[in-house]
């Protein structure tokens, strides 16, 4: 029996790993009464893939049984695709499972094209189905399947974790193929928060082995995975496993990028020291900064505790970021604005934003009604008002989320967001506010149509005109603070040229040599000398501006000794590394810009030391 198992992924990105599929195949390759019985395959569609396309990619395979992993961004395409299959060949048997489909299996069932549906974690509901399907014997009362017709499945025990091969030591999984990697270190969930779905399911908490976690670990770094992303809801739960887990990155791991979520209140110093040791970004479910919020679904919090265990973080320069969610019960436009406002006082790297999604198999979804909380039947399922929140407030709140995504998070605003805005005697939330009618007003209401190189002009433009009157006296600094942070977040993710030896640098006459300004080295001119700001730390505008004169000072922002490196150089260094084009003489270019010829081979050198400067 050959089987293919099929992920429908958003979009090609380094999330794009068919993780689930790929622990049901390890299974299956590990179950020695299926050994020369069974064959699996992975295969990955996407949503831009049609379903006559997805079902003769599938159908290339040669598959008996065709599963399907099913999320909530996933459902649609997978039933038309799985109609395709069915027209294509009938005679084709066709399953589905995966966490919509636990959720949700109503609209999956009788009049979609499913022969059977497995309900919680698919390992042990499926190999027991393949088993049977593969003897030819039938499907009744098998824990975790619901059958057409059935309205519910006998539940099935959680399966053992240490019996789920690692499909990538295995070598189901290539960590080096997408950029990126899936890493889960648990299943399950402690906490009970009405709008997730992550506590549904029996078991409790169930963790992979620290030896397992290990060898994973080495693969990587052997592989230099750029990123790898934790799938874990309460990876901070249990402190001392964490901080093990964060030592072991730090030794056997230490240039690969981990993204984890954590819960705020287990953060204490020894572990945002941790964290800060390795390369890695946290996220946070702040969701709201209003405590009767949080208690209607289920969440305690503590304001000020919060705040406490984020600066721990600051301190220690963790890089992290939060999450919002508006439209919450009881949650109201005024309340989520003051949300924002709390979390934009606590410098996080970036904010996620959602509007609440009223998700299938939650406590919320069952007392939606009770609390009228209307919401769209069908995927994405995201509020459409309530009580406290209505339709034209939530369309205000998006605009909002909008502006802060694209002015704060992939604007890189963190280190001068504040005090920028403090002039202008505005709360972080009304500036948004004022950024996001900007936008509209320009038409660009849509944050994903808006792109990476436009968004630094935006905001210039904007501050351009919230300095107005009597505050335009301080829009020079301001744009210096705006210009120099650009700079600094290009060359921080540059990659720099590789380091010529001593040998290659006796070699090059730079006068002779054509030279050219190196891709990760980037200019900039300031209305201010740019070394008196960088001195100045986190600055109160008026008080700086009050200190200093503008002076005109141009500098070069670059990656170099494993930092970025800021050199305030004069205008005829500037204008000579401008002019750096590889084809003229360095040596000719300097003497146009009348720079003494000592002075000029000097500074040569150095560029060409830095990275700065490369040999044509």
């Amino acid at each position: 029996m050959k089987i293919t198992l099929v992920t429908i992924h958003p979009r090609r990105s380094p999330q794009a790993v068919p993780l689930a599929c790929a622990f049901l195949k390890s299974v299956l390759d590990a179950d020695a009464g299926l050994a020369g019985r069974v064959s699996s395959g992975l295969c990955d569609l996407y949503l831009e893939t049609s379903a006559e396309e997805g079902a003769r990619e599938i159908l290339s395979t040669g598959p008996d049984l065709v599963a399907f992993s099913v999320y909530v961004w996933s459902r649609e395409e997978t039933v038309e695709v799985a109609r395709a299959l069915k027209r294509l060949k009938p005679d084709l048997t066709i399953c589905a499972g995966g966490p919509e489909v636990t959720a949700n299996p109503s609209p999956l069932s009788a009049p979609a094209p499913f022969d059977f549906l497995i309900m919680g974690e698919g390992e042990g509901p499926f190999r027991e189905a393949v088993r049977r399907l593969a003897s030819g014997g039938a499907l009744r009362d098998v824990p975790g399947l619901l059958l057409p017709g059935e309205g519910s499945a006998p539940p099935s025990p959680p399966f053992d974790l240490e019996a789920i091969p690692s499909p990538y030591l295995g070598g189901l999984l290539d960590p080096a193929a997408t950029g990126g990697v899936l890493w889960q270190l648990s299943r399950g969930c402690d906490f009970a928060c009405a709008f997730c779905f992550d506590h549904k399911g029996g078991g409790g908490v169930r963790r992979f082995a620290l030896e397992r976690i290990r060898e994973e670990l080495k693969l990587f770094a052997r592989l230099k995975v750029p990123q790898v992303f934790v799938l874990d809801s309460t990876f901070n739960k249990i402190p001392e496993r964490a901080k093990e887990i964060l030592r072991l990155i730090r030794k056997i791991a230490p240039g690969v990028h981990f993204h984890f979520e954590v819960r705020s209140e287990f953060i204490d110093e020894e572990m945002a020291e941790l964290f800060a040791s390795i390369t890695c970004s946290l996220q946070i479910g702040l969701q709201s900064s209003h405590p009767a919020v949080m208690r209607a679904v289920g969440r305690g919090f503590d304001p000020d505790d919060f705040r406490n265990r984020v600066m721990l973080l600051n301190e220690t320069g963790a890089i992290f970021g939060f999450d919002l969610i508006y439209g919450l019960p009881g949650d109201s436009l005024p309340l989520f604005r003051q949300s924002l406002d709390f979390a934009l006082a606590l410098y996080p790297n970036h904010l996620d934003i959602f509007p609440l999604a009223v998700l299938p198999g939650t406590r919320l979804y069952r007392k939606a009604d009770q609390v009228k909380l209307a919401h769209l039947p069908d995927p994405p399922y995201t509020v459409t008002s309530t009580p406290d929140f209505s339709a034209d407030e939530l369309a205000e709140a998006a605009l909002l989320a909008t502006a802060c995504d694209v002015f704060y998070s992939r604007g890189k605003a963190v280190a001068w967001f504040n005090p920028v805005v403090a002039p202008l005697r505005l709360t972080p939330s009304a500036f948004l506010a004022a950024f996001g009618a900007f936008l509209k007003k320009r038409g660009n209401v849509r944050e994903e149509e808006i792109p990476e190189e436009a968004i630094w002009e935006l905001q210039r433009q904007f501050l351009g005109e919230m300095y107005g009157g009597r505050k335009a006296r301080l829009l020079p600094l301001a744009l210096d603070l705006v210009d120099y942070h650009h700079r600094y977040a290009q060359a921080l993710m540059a990659e720099p040229p590789l380091p010529l030896t001593s040998r290659q640098l006796k070699g090059i006459d730079p006068l002779r040599r054509p030279l050219a300004l190196a891709p990760s080295a980037f200019l900039a001119t300031f209305n201010y000398e740019i070394l008196d700001i960088l001195e100045a730390g986190e600055m109160e505008l008026s008080a700086f501006a009050s200190c200093f004169r503008p002076s005109p000072s141009w500098a070069i922002i670059y990656p170099g000794q494993g930092e970025v490196c800021t050199e305030s150089v004069s205008e005829a260094y500037y204008r000579l590394l401008a002019a750096l084009d590889g084809k003229r003489p360095a040596g000719e270019l300097g003497r146009e810009l009348s720079i003494p010829r000592e002075d000029l081979l000097s500074f040569l050198e150095f560029a060409l030391s830095e990275g700065i400067a490369t040999p044509a």
